[in-house]
């Protein structure tokens, strides 16, 4: 990474998005955009593709990956309830106004997790860590561990390791790394 994608990382960490729990090693490239109504945590070496969006409350952890074209979104932005108020005019949940469904939903999003192109995770999911979630699918539930989902929605192909030895291996040698500063 050159000097001059160190500096604009470090600038939207430090002084753009400010006001979230961002860790070290962040990076966001060009067109992303961080917004959450009330949380945003986000642990060390986060990378986050082009043009990729964090609309929702999250809780992201430490060597997660985004591709680009990624959005983290709210399932319910709008209240598509309101009677006699189309949907565009309806109160969103960027309002103080916003009293209904999805308020108070949280993004879970364990640690060294892959999202691939274009995937679309709705607000309340998580992801378990280590897991893979193929490129252009759409994350509606939980997704279990060390495991590889893809698909609308998205469903679980395999695990991530062919053995039970191969994810402890893994597991131990991210601790290691996690251990070190």
């Amino acid at each position: 990474m050159g000097t001059l994608s160190r500096i604009r990382d470090a600038l939207l960490r430090r002084v753009i998005y400010r006001k979230y729990d961002i860790g070290p090693g962040f990076h966001a490239g060009r067109g992303a955009n961080l917004w959450a109504p009330n949380t945003l945590v986000i642990g060390k070496n986060f990378y986050m593709g082009r043009h990729s969006q964090i609309e929702c409350d999250a809780l992201i952890g430490d060597y997660v990956m985004f591709g680009n074209f990624v959005c983290l979104v709210g399932k319910y932005d709008h209240n598509f309830e309101e009677v006699g108020t189309p949907t565009r005019e309806s109160v969103g949940i960027r309002s103080p106004e916003y009293q209904w469904k999805g308020r108070g939903l949280v993004t879970r999003i364990g640690d060294d997790v892959c999202i691939g192109l274009g995937s679309i995770v709705l607000s309340g999911a998580s992801i378990g860590e280590g897991s893979v979630i193929a490129a252009g699918s759409v994350v509606t539930r939980d997704v279990e561990a060390y495991s590889i989902y893809a698909g609308n929605p998205a469903r679980r192909i395999r695990e991530r390791f062919p053995s039970t030895e191969d994810r402890e291996r893994h597991e131990r040698a991210l601790r290691s790394k996690k251990a070190t500063p």
